[in-house]
């Protein structure tokens, strides 16, 4: 269980990095905030949420222990 919430946070950082340096410099159009048109004008907000997602599912990680 650690090593799959440790995938989806890595995942999520990805992503919600990927966001932000997007929305910030406006290169490597890549990833989920960019693709759903849906999230049209909050973009940088998701891309924050990600990344805070990212870290409490490292922290849940981190508290499984090990196995």
């Amino acid at each position: 269980m650690k090593q799959v919430l440790e995938f989806f946070g890595f995942i999520a950082l990805l992503q919600g990095s990927g966001g932000l340096v997007y929305e910030l410099t406006g290169k490597l159009r890549w990833g989920v905030t960019q693709q759903w048109s849906t999230l049209d004008g909050y973009e940088i907000y998701v891309s924050i949420a990600l990344i805070v997602l990212a870290v409490a599912l490292f922290a849940a990680a981190e508290s499984r222990g090990s196995g």
